[in-house]
């Protein structure tokens, strides 16, 4: 069964991946980037490596919730789904993407891998942890979802009025009150 997932989310993965290439917007290629991520991150979770498939999962929602909300603040068209081509240069890219594969998988195949005669330790993802992060894994969870907090609250503040005001209190207008004509309510 683990098999199985994990090829199903290696396929999901690529399939996302390429995903983020072919949609027509940055929003879309936003949330195809993300889900690309996270099963990458659950194949890493198949593989017993907890503390990294989680890692993966918490700092991909975190960059791509930082992604959404600079698409919210700071672009012309609505959060970025106005349809738009997300390649540029797109002969020199796919050269630079296929000769990058290439010498990458040259390296693969000739490259002599080296061993090691040394025991594994009992759980390594605990000792990747505790020399990553030490005493402070507890600060970096609370700075983690105190980051988040702000992030939310900035959005929060950003606009100015909440989705159904301009429909008024009891949601009763039967026109909306808009401030710059020609948007949804004309």
């Amino acid at each position: 069964m683990a098999q199985v997932l994990f090829w199903l989310c290696a396929i999901a993965a690529v399939v996302t991946g390429i995903a983020v290439f072919r949609v027509d917007s940055m929003a879309r290629a936003t949330f195809a980037l993300l889900a690309s991520f996270v099963f990458t991150a659950v194949t890493i979770l198949l593989l017993n490596l907890a503390y990294l498939g989680v890692l993966v999962i918490l700092m991909m929602i975190m960059e791509m919730v930082i992604m959404a909300v600079f698409m919210v603040m700071f672009m012309m068209n609505p959060a970025g789904l106005m349809p738009m081509t997300m390649v540029h240069n797109q002969k020199g890219s796919l050269a630079i993407a296929v000769g990058t594969f290439v010498v990458l998988a040259t390296g693969v195949l000739l490259v002599p891998w080296p061993g090691s005669d040394r025991a594994r330790p009992d759980d390594p993802t605990m000792q990747l942890g505790e020399a990553l992060m030490g005493s402070k894994m507890l600060v970096m969870i609370v700075l983690g979802l105190v980051l988040f907090a702000t992030m939310v609250a900035t959005v929060v503040l950003a606009t100015h009025r909440g989705r159904y005001d301009r429909y008024g209190d009891r949601l009763d207008r039967k026109r909306p009150d808009d401030p710059v004509p020609g948007g949804i309510g004309r």
